[in-house]
């Protein structure tokens, strides 16, 4: 090694693990349903020791949530009028669940989270928390309220996703706007 040559540790590059990682798992679950992606297929479908995962997520859940937060990335919170504010919300939320492998696995994690009270906690706090805050923010309004409109929002898309196997429709969508802005046009007293 020259003085000018730089020591990289033996393996594989590790610049990309991430991004590899989450498109192989929505990939695997988009292809395969939620609680046939494994892990195991999961890394394999990325090219990777199951090993290498389980580094960084210690469960399937762990990776599912840091998955879901990557491919959500932050919330298109902007709009300085409340209505367009909580539409945008809305329609965001319903493209990213129409999105391959991105309602299967949201559904899947929020499953298992039922009865497993740590996923339950992780998924609250890493995953819904973020964006509870930002509404809160945005919206002016007490977490109860904004608990609501969330459970009201994503609550819908998830049961219309896992009754009917497909994401909920445009005309479907608009009628949840218009439910919704209705509701939530004037804040809370």
């Amino acid at each position: 090694m020259t003085p000018t040559t730089a020591h990289r540790a033996p393996g594989r590059p590790r610049a990309g693990l991430n991004a590899a990682v989450f498109a192989a798992t929505l990939r695997t679950v988009h292809e395969l349903g939620y609680a046939r992606a494994t892990v195991d297929r999961i890394a394999t479908a990325a090219g990777i020791a199951k090993t290498t995962v389980y580094r960084r997520w210690p469960t399937k859940g762990a990776l599912i949530i840091d998955c879901l937060l990557d491919a959500f990335g932050p919330a298109p919170l902007d709009a300085t009028d409340r209505g367009a504010l909580i539409e945008t919300a809305i329609r965001w939320i319903a493209g990213k669940i129409g999105e391959p492998g991105i309602g299967d696995a949201f559904a899947g994690v929020f499953s298992d989270a039922v009865s497993d009270p740590a996923l339950r906690e992780m998924l609250a706090a890493r995953f819904q928390d973020p964006y509870r805050l930002a509404l809160q923010k945005a919206l002016g309004e007490p977490e109860q309220r904004v608990l609501f409109l969330i459970d009201t929002v994503v609550g819908t898309l998830l049961h219309r996703l896992g009754m009917t196997g497909a994401p909920m429709s445009d005309a479907d969508v608009d009628a949840l706007v218009v439910m919704v802005r209705r509701d939530f046009s004037e804040p809370s007293r």
